[in-house]
């Protein structure tokens, strides 16, 4: 069974060479061959491009795509469109969930093939998370709070940065989600995946805070919010009128 890791990155010149080498080195370790890595820059104007054409030289089994739109849903998209795998899984280059949980997933979906979806999970009850700022913890919170309200999400947590999904049934999620290219487009993608009964596990992980991140917290709560009603439009609304 192939697996393809999807990498987007925008402005990661000082995370991309070490998320990306110790993928590789861990997936050496656990003498896992059977693999690809896509990084997928998505309008990075800093080193990153140089940087991910000197990893693709260093590896042969690691591929860099430059596509002109922002966004982590559009990079995973274009990353499903590149894969070749059997399995198509998207992690955060700062590695923020314990690398060991790629190689528990490997595990997983090899052996158990009545699962479709590894869901990633920060708030699961086993889940160790470390270094979350108060206020970070309570957006978190308070995102769960309104998807479960309005959008009636079954998992535990939305949008953790480790997500495996084997790939025709990521394709079939995609042709039925929006062309969001934010954030939010990975929330609407478990949303759908929960609305189609597909059999998702509900990982609990482990989980360090990088303080580095590039996101832009309110303007992302912001289209969360624009997002939040939109699908709640769609889902419980426009189906009654």
């Amino acid at each position: 069974m192939m697996f393809t890791i999807i990498f987007p990155v925008l402005n990661e010149r000082l995370r991309l060479e070490s998320g990306v080498t110790r993928t590789v080195e861990y997936l050496r370790k656990i003498a896992f061959e059977d693999y690809e890595i896509i990084i997928v820059d998505n309008g990075s104007e800093d080193e990153t491009p140089q940087i991910a054409e000197m990893l693709c030289q260093k590896y042969e089994k690691v591929r860099y795509e430059r596509i002109n739109v922002r966004g982590v849903g559009a990079a995973f998209r274009r990353g499903v469109e590149l894969s070749h795998g059997d399995v198509v899984g998207y992690m955060d280059i700062d590695l923020s969930t314990n690398i060991k949980h790629l190689g528990e997933a490997i595990h997983l979906l090899e052996t158990q093939p009545q699962i479709e979806y590894i869901n990633g999970s920060r708030f699961a009850r086993e889940s160790d998370t470390k270094g979350r700022k108060w206020y970070r913890r309570i957006t978190s919170q308070g995102l769960l709070i309104l998807l479960k309200l309005f959008l009636r999400m079954k998992s535990t947590d939305a949008i953790c940065g480790f997500t495996f999904v084997r790939r025709q049934t990521a394709l079939s999620l995609i042709a039925g989600c929006s062309q969001d290219n934010g954030w939010f487009y990975m929330i609407e993608f478990l949303l759908r995946a929960e609305k189609r009964g597909v059999k998702i596990l509900d990982y609990p992980v482990e989980w360090q805070e990088d303080y580095n991140t590039t996101v832009k917290v309110f303007k992302t709560i912001c289209n969360y919010l624009v997002q939040i009603a939109r699908l709640f439009n769609e889902f419980y609304i426009k189906k009654h009128i």
